[in-house]
């Protein structure tokens, strides 16, 4: 359930049963012919379609994270790292005067990967608090299913191009992308990153069949209703 849809006092309620909460990292960034909001939108969705029957409640995605490689891109926004790392610990800190002992941070954005770190150095202040951060795209099963419809999907390719990701006035192309040189990627500045992605896909299927895509976000939901169910200790 989303917390949207939930007052202070059905949250104090429900504490009293549950201890466990889940927020969304996302991030506001090119996605070529997609949202501008992938990782923000399918953070959240795969968060609340795994928490829903569980009862956990989930919070609104943070919409941004790091990702100064695509800042050449108009219309992201990139956070610095200690920016990100102190938002972190400050929803931590929030949470944890509310009640919850249980948080599972799924995160949308490899960008965002210093949240991990964050979250672990919180808790050693903080023993009697348990937080999980959770990759959704690249958990196991997730992957395994991805690679085994386009073992070279990858950033903006069909595993991010759904229902609630794609654009109406933007249609993706019905082609297979050849994949990146990553190693040449990797020590680009954001002009060279610009000019040498094109329309921003990394690589991969553009999109795939309605049966596919639900057969992969099926898995996502239920590889990650697994983490929010645990094991805790």
């Amino acid at each position: 359930m989303k917390i949207a849809d939930m007052n202070w006092m059905q949250i104090e309620e429900y504490l009293k049963t549950d201890d466990r909460v889940v927020v969304p990292l996302g991030s506001v960034e090119q996605h070529a012919y997609l949202s501008m909001a992938v990782d923000m939108i399918l953070a959240e969705k795969v968060a609340v379609d795994a928490a829903e029957p569980l009862g956990i409640p989930v919070y609104p995605a943070i919409p941004f994270g790091i990702t100064p490689y695509f800042a050449g891109f108009a219309g992201t926004i990139t956070l610095n790292v200690n920016t990100y790392t102190a938002l972190i610990r400050d929803i931590l800190d929030s949470l944890k005067r509310s009640g919850f002992k249980r948080i599972v941070l799924v995160n949308g954005h490899g960008g965002n990967q210093p949240a991990q770190s964050a979250a672990a150095e919180w808790m050693l202040a903080n023993p009697e608090v348990k937080v999980r951060f959770y990759n959704w795209w690249n958990a196991p099963k997730t992957l395994a299913k991805v690679r085994e419809i386009d073992p070279t999907s990858s950033h903006a390719s069909w595993m991010e191009n759904l229902p609630w990701t794609r654009l109406a006035h933007a249609n993706s192309p019905d082609q297979r992308k050849p994949a990146i040189d990553y190693q040449r990627y990797g020590v680009m500045n954001t002009q060279e990153s610009k000019e040498y992605l094109g329309d921003g896909n990394f690589g991969g299927w553009y999109q795939r069949s309605a049966e596919e895509e639900l057969e992969m976000w099926n898995i996502a939901v239920q590889e990650t209703r697994d983490i929010l169910e645990g094991p805790w200790c």
